[in-house]
């Protein structure tokens, strides 16, 4: 893979975790509005919000499985 398919690889990724994160801010400042409009009960969104918590936190993972893999490979390419 050469340096420049690694840093767009590289730009592609810190696209997609800023996009998760903003989704993810997005997601808690809605959930926290619904709140205050709804009774102390558990509001009915939050099994859908914890769904999307839990895949967010999944995806963060696999992109730091993604980048540490890069990191070797880069680093293999770099001792070549």
């Amino acid at each position: 893979m050469s340096a420049t398919r690694i840093d767009q690889a590289m730009t592609r990724l810190t696209a997609a975790m800023a996009r998760i994160d903003a989704a993810r801010l997005d997601l808690r400042a809605s959930s926290q509005g619904s709140e205050k409009a709804q009774a102390p009960t558990e509001a009915p969104g939050s099994a859908r919000v914890m769904a999307l918590v839990n895949a967010h936190e999944k995806l963060r993972e696999e992109v730091a499985d993604t980048l540490g893999e890069l990191d070797t490979l880069i680093e293999e390419l770099e001792s070549e």
